[in-house]
């Protein structure tokens, strides 16, 4: 994999705006002098899919891909439907490795390569799908969409209806930057290879979760034991251990730039100088996202449709917050309209606790991994910033990848 680097540099504008030599101005911005404009009709084969018609679909029932499961960059495959096809739609919408999935509704230009995932699968006319005509490469393509989307340039493609559309004929008109084939596959590997960076670190993220969620299962009901420790458990209602408190109304507190949060069952919605709690404590909502536990180890105040709670000592805010996680709260919930829960019925929640020596080990050991996932989510993140420079450098020449061979 290429070296890349978290800073490149931009295209020099000349005194007065004036277009840098080597570079011209066009559709698609400003470009190597050296490079073309070209459009989407004129690379690639665009097609929609099948139209979804239960009563006039017949033939064979076939799986195929709907709008929601073309994602940036990747497709989901969890929500796979069938359809009825006949032998010439069999022919028209199958898909093969490396068709460029485009959605033409809902948010357009969501964009993703089919990669053979399945060994045969169709898709619905809510998705464009594009073939090259004359060599375009379609990891470059990829990318070409994702800088328009950002820019705004693909919005004024877009037709509005009740949802936005990107009709056939106004999508093969949109303009793309075109280097020459060498310069095109130079780019896409160098794109690719930062995708797959991201990719990576996306299963080492998942596959730390997983760790982190045996680790709680195993660690918070006693299944396994840390070193040093072996006294029994006790059953005991979380109201001996805790006191569920009730938020209140930031309405008279909230100020633009308050030295401590304003938190809500969501997360944090406003800043405040005045407190409820400042003690480590254990949140919940109640109302709303009920299922979401939240740990503050600082000041805060809450608003009514989040609780908080009063740590009974000895024990340990952390433990009992990671402990909280394991509890299926949606089973507790006491309305049939939006989610909420009752102070009384968390406290009468009833679990297995160790002593409150244990208690801060086990925390411990579950926040060294919280750790290592929060360092990898922040590394992601960066690259995913590293991966929208190189695409905005590299896709308009304002850096120059070396090339051999012909054009």
């Amino acid at each position: 994999m290429k070296e890349v680097s978290a800073s490149y540099p931009e295209v020099p504008v000349a005194a007065g705006g004036a277009v840098p030599s080597g570079y011209k101005q066009t559709e698609v911005g400003l470009i190597p002098e050296d490079w073309a404009v070209s459009t989407v009709g004129a690379e690639f084969h665009v097609q929609l899919g099948k139209m979804l018609d239960s009563e006039k679909n017949i033939g064979v029932s076939k799986l195929f891909l709907g709008n929601r499961s073309v994602q940036w960059g990747h497709v989901d495959l969890s929500e796979l439907a069938k359809i009825k096809l006949t032998p010439s739609d069999l022919r028209r919408y199958r898909l093969r490795a490396g068709d460029l999935l485009v959605c033409e509704g809902g948010e357009v230009g969501r964009s993703a390569i089919w990669t053979d995932p399945i060994p045969e699968c169709y898709y619905q006319k809510a998705l464009h799908r594009l073939r090259p005509r004359r060599g375009y490469d379609v990891n470059m393509m990829l990318s070409v969409l994702a800088i328009h989307a950002s820019t705004g340039l693909l919005r004024n493609y877009v037709t509005q209806t009740s949802i936005a559309h990107l009709p056939k004929e106004k999508f093969e008109t949109l303009p793309i930057p075109l280097p020459k084939r060498a310069e095109q596959e130079a780019i896409a590997e160098a794109l690719s290879d930062a995708d797959a960076l991201i990719e990576s670190l996306q299963h080492l993220i998942a596959k730390k979760r997983q760790i982190k969620q045996g680790a709680m299962q195993s660690l918070l009901t006693g299944q396994r034991r840390l070193s040093g420790f072996s006294d029994e458990w006790e059953r005991k209602r979380l109201g001996a251990l805790l006191e569920i408190c009730h938020g209140r109304s930031q309405r008279e507190v909230e100020v633009r730039d308050g030295r401590y949060p304003i938190l809500a069952s969501g997360g944090r919605i406003g800043w405040t100088n005045s407190f409820l709690c400042d003690r480590p404590s254990v949140l919940i909502g109640r109302k709303g996202t009920i299922d979401r536990p939240q740990y503050v180890d600082t000041p805060f105040w809450t608003v009514d449709t989040l609780f908080y709670s009063i740590i009974r000592a000895p024990n340990n805010a952390k433990f009992l917050f990671y402990r909280f996680c394991l509890i299926e709260w949606k089973r507790y919930n006491e309305a049939s309209g939006v989610p909420s829960l009752n102070a009384r019925t968390i406290e009468d929640v009833e679990i297995y606790s160790p002593g409150a020596d244990e208690q801060p080990a086990i925390a411990e050991v579950l926040s060294v991994i919280d750790a290592e996932i929060d360092g990898l989510e922040n590394r992601l993140s960066k690259t995913r910033e590293i991966k929208q420079g190189m695409m905005q450098a590299l896709l308009t020449g304002a850096i120059r990848l070396p090339v051999t061979g012909a054009a």
